[in-house]
């Protein structure tokens, strides 16, 4: 009988730590693997122009004026990355940053504040590693990320600069926050729409909501997993940990109804920002939707947001 409950044991440890391994794998590839059509460019813009009719024509100017370019960048990693460019010859950029498993196409609508609505910006829309037409085989959710991002925003420097993300682009921002910039850029404002606080906040949420499983124990595999197979962890990619040294102006913008990133985590974030910050929360608003549900206000904010300067 002793035999038969320690076998029982053993296989149920055995099937217990099978299990895990293979949900581990499964969980990082569920979460970081970038979509089979992420170069389908022309899908992109049709989507785009149905969710954001106002756009077309927009596109359609720039294109006249060949003012809409496509650029190309090599990360230090020696990875080719892309980017979408309107020159304005302005000293002022936006930087705007996508979502997971998007293009910069995507989200072409928020470069429009930024050239038309408000004016003035040059604006770069650089596609994420792993995303569009930039090189990798797997998302990094804006942890490493936010390197590439200082590459893009050095290139493309100028006296005035906004980084704009929305959703990972959002965290990607926040996360950027809080390195060294060029000695070039005197006046930065920050703005964060729907960021998560942290990767591994975000993941254990869409866990127990998708699956109905607890963090322990695929969280502390996956994250162990991710750090072995791709150098960082889902606990070090901590949006809240970088904003909490951020000493530039920060816009936080969330939906009150979402629940992709709960709307709590935008209170957490705007609190463990030291100073110089404002919060909006946008009624009725679901995940990264704030613009689509409030285009005239949503503007105004950014337009008060950029227009104070900032003296870090």
């Amino acid at each position: 009988m002793k035999k038969v409950l320690i076998w029982t044991i053993g296989i149920f440890l055995m099937l217990f730590v099978v299990a895990t391994i293979g949900g581990s794998f499964y969980m990082l590839d569920y979460s970081l693997s970038p979509r089979a059509d992420r170069s389908d460019t022309a899908a992109c813009f049709k989507k785009l122009f149905r969710r954001y009719p106002e756009t077309r024509p927009w596109i359609d100017s720039l294109r006249r004026q060949h003012a809409l370019r496509d650029t190309f960048l090599t990360m230090p990693s020696g990875e080719r990355h892309h980017a979408l460019y309107i020159w304005n010859g302005s000293n002022k950029t936006a930087l705007v940053l996508h979502g997971w498993r998007n293009c910069s196409v995507d989200i072409l609508f928020i470069a429009r504040i930024y050239d038309q609505e408000i004016g003035g910006y040059n604006v770069v829309i650089p596609d994420f590693h792993a995303h569009g037409l930039s090189e990798g085989d797997m998302i990094q959710m804006g942890w490493l990320d936010r390197k590439d991002m200082l590459h893009w925003l050095s290139e493309f420097q100028t006296d005035t600069m906004v980084v704009h993300g929305i959703s990972m682009g959002g965290a990607t921002t926040m996360m950027m926050s809080a390195e060294p910039l060029p000695e070039r850029v005197k006046d930065i404002h920050f703005i964060d729409d729907c960021g998560y606080t942290s990767v591994w906040d975000e993941f254990a949420g869409e866990l127990k909501n998708q699956f109905g499983l607890p963090e322990f124990p695929l969280m502390y595999t996956s994250s162990l997993l991710c750090r072995l197979r791709y150098g960082w962890s889902f606990q070090e990619a901590s949006a809240i940990s970088e904003v909490s040294k951020s000493p530039h102006p920060m816009l936080f913008i969330h939906g009150n109804k979402d629940t992709f990133v709960p709307t709590e985590m935008v209170y957490r974030l705007y609190d463990a920002k030291p100073s110089d910050k404002s919060l909006w929360i946008a009624d009725d608003a679901i995940h990264a939707q704030a613009y689509k549900m409030h285009k005239s206000e949503y503007v105004e904010h950014i337009r008060q947001a950029v227009s104070t300067v900032a003296h870090p």
